[in-house]
Parts: structure tokens; C-alpha cells; sequence
């Protein structure tokens, strides 16, 4: 969990105080939830916190750092101007994971280990045994094939079974 947030922060210390503020919440949490999958459980609210407090650091500001990875993906999902509903949001993970299933496994590997975990290209490539301009052409295509699956004129959430 600090590894990861520290891969979003870059600052040791924010790091470690997400990662705290994670065990807190876990405690205030696991009472009434019964995660399938601790890790993921931790990772989603390390991950989330992590985001939370990187734009109020940042906020009025441009850094590196997270906003690249953001910025990588902004034009693929559409971003509503509102909070959307929680069943909304699972109809979202849904079409994504759809979407996701429609990659080849490396790619998709690739593209949640660069844009969920927020791992660097070049240690990506090394686990490939890659270079890394090819895994970055790799995400490049991974990222256009998301951005027409959600720009497809006929999208429709009905019609795709999402609702």
C-alpha cells in the first residue's frame, strides 16, 4: 500500500498518512463489509485516498506525476460533470470490464498495471522484456481502442445490456 501510494504522491510522508488513513477507514469499514478480496479492498481505498489527497495538493497547480497518467485516459472515458449514482458507476465497471475482456491478455495486463496500479513504462517494458517505445505504442492503441469504444455512435447502455 505505500509503495502505491507513494507511486501517486511522490511525497513519503502523504504516502504514509494515506496509508494510515486506509487502516482507519478498514477499521470504521470491516464491521458491516466482508471484502471478497482484502487486497483489493485495501487497494481501492489506499488508491482512492490517494487521488483525494494529490488534488488537494495540487489543486490550482500542474505537476507530473499523477496528472500524466490522468491525462493519458482523459479523452477515452467520458467524465461527468456530476456524481453519478452508485448504480451508475457499477453500469460504468461493467462496460469497462466488457471492454477490457476484449484485449488480448498482455494488453490488458499492460493497461491496468500502467493506469490502475500506476506503474512506469520502462518497468513495464522490463517485465515484457520490451522496449519500452513498444509498450508505450502498445497503450497508445489499448487507449484509441477504449476512446472508440465510448465515442461509437450507437453506444447505448440500454441496448448493450449494461441496464
Amino acid at each position: 500500500m505505500a509503495a502505491y501510494a507513494l507511486r501517486l504522491l511522490g511525497l513519503r510522508e502523504d504516502a504514509e498518512e494515506c496509508v494510515n488513513d486506509t487502516w482507519y477507514a478498514v477499521w470504521n469499514k470491516i464491521p458491516p463489509d466482508r471484502p471478497a478480496s482484502l487486497g483489493a479492498f485495501l487497494g481501492r481505498i489506499t488508491r482512492n485516498l490517494s487521488i483525494s489527497r494529490w488534488r488537494r495538493n495540487h489543486a490550482q497547480k500542474r505537476y507530473d506525476g499523477i496528472e500524466i497518467l490522468l491525462s493519458e485516459l482523459e479523452d477515452c472515458v467520458p467524465s461527468p460533470s456530476t456524481v453519478e449514482a452508485s448504480v451508475e458507476r457499477q453500469v460504468l465497471a461493467a462496460a469497462i470490464s466488457d471492454w477490457l475482456d476484449t484485449l488480448e491478455d498482455t494488453d490488458r495486463w499492460l493497461f491496468i498495471r500502467r493506469y490502475w496500479y500506476a506503474d512506469p513504462v520502462k518497468e513495464l517494458a522490463a517485465e515484457l522484456k520490451e522496449q519500452p517505445n513498444n509498450c508505450s505504442q502498445r497503450l497508445l492503441r489499448s487507449a484509441k481502442g477504449c476512446a472508440f469504444f465510448w465515442n461509437r455512435k450507437e453506444w447505448n447502455y440500454e441496448r448493450e445490456g449494461y441496464v
